[in-house]
């Protein structure tokens, strides 16, 4: 009880401080969820839940890029059609050209990871705001998606390729499904007990054997249900387990390596970052090279979720829905603070919205307003949240 106890004190500690981590997001998301079961008993159907992660994937994957610019405090408006050209490259090289699937895939993510590499040549060696560089690349790459195509417009991929089956046929079966969450919890265990053996060793505060086997327990209980459930249909998605994978990845080269801690410190203070030695020219440039190969992959996989990829691959709201998932999930505008869990986070509440509203067969431009709304209650709380921990010196 003891244990509980520290850990309820450390949490409302935390709250006052203005250090609110996830819980926004969650408890906006739960609304959300409650209020459209309500008007359509469907929306939590095990069918919509199953659809709905795998359209998360694809925007989802773009969004983690945008959480890593936005850790910088800069941005990038060019996501989209970065995606849009990716998905041109798969299909030319692919359909049209008969290249080998592996290396038309590496074409596609290639093409984004040059212009990411661009971005930052510019904005290091120039010091051009991201925001102008960003902008001119959304225009220049969206012409260049434009004159790969050429005059074939939309370009159909073969149903019967990997790619596609891959992203619309694929789920686990249900008992890897639950061999993956026990294995996931049991690592997550493991990394909690391992981080707070080596703080006791250094006598600093440190998390309960108690508290890691409750939220341990949580965590168990929450994704068991999950696959249970989702397995009641079709299962969990392979595409979605990619995307999982992606953001558990990017979140443990955030939290522990060298270049993940540069990240967040050149974030919280460039100045600060240079003089503690490090190479802030570096960051800035494998950080936009990060983004827009994770917008090409999430075009790639777009392209295959759809099985075509075209002139409207990437445009619409694919940028805006992005950014916005970003910033929703808990990334700060103000850069230094976020995680690779705020895409995770942030595009479920995206597509939570858009699959909601579709089912109550509204308007598309009620879709738009309600996440704008949403999106300025994010920033909202992000700004409210920076000022508190300021004024209690946690900032």
């Amino acid at each position: 009880m003891a244990g509980v106890r520290g850990a309820l004190e450390s949490l409302i500690s935390r709250i006052r401080g203005g250090d609110l981590g996830a819980a926004p997001v969650i408890a906006g998301l739960i609304v959300i969820w409650l209020v459209f079961q309500a008007l359509n008993p469907v929306f939590l159907s095990s069918q919509n839940l199953g659809n709905l992660t795998m359209q998360c994937a694809a925007i989802g994957t773009i969004a983690l890029g945008v959480v890593l610019v936005l850790l910088l405090g800069e941005i990038d408006l060019s996501v989209g059609s970065v995606s849009g050209l990716a998905a041109a490259v798969l299909a030319v090289t692919f359909v049209q050209l008969q290249w080998p699937l592996v290396f038309a895939l590496v074409a596609a993510v290639g093409i984004g990871c040059l212009v990411g590499l661009l971005y930052g040549f510019l904005y290091t060696r120039f010091g051009l705001p991201s925001f102008v560089i960003t902008l001119a690349g959304l225009l220049g790459v969206l012409g260049l998606q434009l004159w790969v195509l050429g005059e074939t417009g939309t370009i159909g991929l073969p149903f019967d390729s990997w790619i596609v089956q891959f992203a619309q046929d694929m789920f686990l079966p249900a008992w890897a499904s639950y061999v993956l969450v026990v294995v996931s919890v049991a690592a997550y265990a493991a990394v909690l007990l391992r981080r707070a053996r080596r703080r006791a060793a250094a006598n600093l505060v440190s998390q309960s054997t108690v508290e890691i086997g409750v939220r341990s327990g949580a965590l168990l209980v929450v994704l068991v249900l999950a696959a249970w459930y989702l397995n009641l249909e079709r299962g969990v998605g392979l595409m979605f387990v990619f995307f999982i994978g992606l953001v558990v990845a990017m979140n443990l080269v955030l939290t522990r390596t060298r270049w993940g801690r540069a990240v967040y410190a050149v974030g919280g203070s460039v100045e600060a970052a240079r003089r503690a030695g490090i190479r802030v020219d570096r960051i800035y440039l494998s950080v936009f090279a990060m983004c827009s190969t994770l917008a090409a992959v999430g075009g790639v996989l777009a392209a295959a979720r759809l099985a075509s990829a075209g002139q409207s691959s990437g445009t619409g709201d694919v940028n805006l829905n992005a950014i916005a998932a970003a910033v929703i999930g808990g990334a700060s505008l103000f850069g230094g603070r976020g995680s690779a869990f705020s895409a995770l986070l942030g595009v479920i509440v995206i597509q939570s919205i858009s699959s909601g509203l579709t089912l109550l067969n509204l308007d598309a431009s009620v879709q738009f307003m309600i996440t704008g709304i949403v999106l300025v209650l994010a920033v909202i709380v992000d700004s409210i949240s920076r000022r508190t921990r300021a004024a209690t010196g946690r900032a």
